[in-house]
């Protein structure tokens, strides 16, 4: 009988489009080497154009979902996306203190889709610096998200690493400033963790359909997590598995599409 692979928790949004949220996550998930398994925090109507609606679950089918597959299947990473609004963030926060001790826990502080459509309420950033960042073995913000989360207005690069660092202070293990959203001709995703500055390179593809970019590194992160990779090993194979994704990105609908999930395995003669 052929073992199980690492179990990798997805406690997140679904994308109706599947570039991003829960259907980004498990993809990446098996394609880096996991088990995934999902509880769903809201669903959104969404394809390449945008959001069209998004709706919140009740919080006991949350809560019912995570101890189904926590409490049976068990669990040796998770990963968190969109949790929508503050009562949300307060109720998986009480659900990952939970966890048994060592799981390691990484955190996509997600607040806006790709297209600009808003997934997190106003107030409820507050909540994730509180209750989910000291939480965090790796907290993956994007530089959208980076101000908002840590607290701070970001005009310059000096201001980027106040940020990181007062995520650190903030209880986050790690955290990794992903400069996708950055200029120049490489995209370069900073890791800060204890005593440690490590920047992560590769070439920007030319490539606008990067739907799903976020939730795919963050899951990747968690895959390798759980397959026993410390965190920067783990980054590292994350960065270089995301970056293939991208550069084989495709059009989907009329709008932007989503990054390669599969792009390991296609063949030449597939492309």
């Amino acid at each position: 009988m052929t073992s199980a692979p690492p179990r990798v928790l997805t406690v997140a949004g679904s994308d109706s489009g599947g570039g991003a949220g829960i259907q980004a996550d498990l993809k990446s998930m098996l394609a880096n080497g996991v088990h995934g398994m999902s509880v769903l925090t809201a669903i959104t109507a969404q394809n390449s154009l945008g959001v069209q609606g998004a709706w919140e679950l009740p919080e006991e089918q949350v809560r019912a979902q995570f101890r189904s597959v926590v409490d049976d299947i068990g669990v040796d990473a998770v990963k968190t996306g969109m949790l929508a609004s503050a009562s949300m963030v307060r109720v998986v926060a009480s659900l990952l203190r939970t966890l048994p001790d060592g799981v390691p826990v990484v955190v996509d502080p997600v607040s806006v889709s790709k297209h600009g459509d808003a997934l997190l309420a106003a107030d409820a950033m507050e909540a994730i610096r509180a209750e989910i960042v000291p939480l965090a073995t790796v907290l993956t913000p994007n530089l959208t998200e980076l101000g908002p989360v840590a607290g701070v207005e970001l005009r310059s690069v000096g201001d980027r690493e106040l940020a990181a660092k007062i995520l650190l202070d903030a209880g986050a293990s790690w955290v990794l400033v992903k400069g996708g959203h950055d200029s120049g001709a490489e995209a370069v995703d900073v890791l800060h963790g204890p005593g440690v500055r490590e920047e992560f390179r590769a070439p920007r593809a030319d490539n606008r359909h990067t739907h799903g970019t976020g939730c795919t590194l963050a899951s990747a992160i968690a895959s390798y997590l759980a397959r026993g990779y410390d965190v920067p090993a783990a980054v590292g194979a994350a960065k270089e598995y995301i970056s293939g994704a991208v550069a084989a990105g495709f059009a989907l609908g009329g709008g932007i599409g989503p990054v390669d999930h599969a792009w390991q395995f296609r063949t030449r003669s597939d492309r």
